[in-house]
């Protein structure tokens, strides 16, 4: 594979994820982590396509542009309660009102689960993940993407959560414990580690 689709990349992390046991109760948990603007919902919605997983945001997690740390402690009980074979929840963070919407997120167990973005592949819930994927590009193109989503009028607050992100990482070794490193341009086939 000499490049690599979105959709590609997803049938190799689902093949890898398949080939190992349950982790998470009876099914199993696929988390795309990396840098925002990297290509990870794009891969996301590849693997909930293909499995009818739910998808989990961790935009809809963190509490705002600098509540990173809320992801991995909503992760955390989210994971809790389905590994038991229970429905679990998440509050989902309203961006327009700068708080967590009143009404939480149900998710039910099921035989695949999909959490994609900034902190998916949190330490809190490393013994339930099947496969961690970390996606990434060059700086200059992700913040390239995020002012085409998101408008020029965002750069200072992108800029400051790329800071963030980083930080991040580099403290929960993320890449260095991902399974599949993936090139979020396509240029490159992923690597299997």
């Amino acid at each position: 594979m000499a490049t690599a689709s979105p959709s590609d990349v997803a049938g190799l992390v689902l093949e890898l994820a398949a080939s190992r046991p349950p982790t998470l109760g009876a099914g199993r948990l696929v988390c795309v982590d990396g840098p925002a603007g990297s290509g990870k919902t794009t891969l996301g919605r590849e693997l909930a396509a293909a499995t009818g997983a739910p998808l989990v945001h961790t935009d809809d997690l963190m509490e705002g542009w600098r509540g990173l740390d809320a992801v991995g402690r909503e992760l955390g009980a989210l994971v809790a309660d389905l590994d038991a074979g229970r429905p679990g929840s998440h509050r989902r963070y309203d961006w327009l009102h700068d708080r967590y919407a009143a009404r939480r997120v149900d998710v039910p167990p099921g035989p695949w689960l999909v959490v994609e973005g900034v902190g998916s592949g949190a330490p809190a819930i490393a013994a339930h993940v099947t496969v961690l994927v970390w996606v990434e590009v060059d700086d200059a193109l992700r913040l390239a993407r995020g002012m085409a989503r998101d408008g020029e009028r965002m750069r200072a607050p992108w800029e400051t959560f790329m800071v963030d992100e980083r930080a991040l990482a580099a403290r929960d070794r993320t890449r260095v414990r991902a399974d599949v490193l993936v090139d979020g341009t396509g240029s490159r086939p992923p690597v299997v580690r």
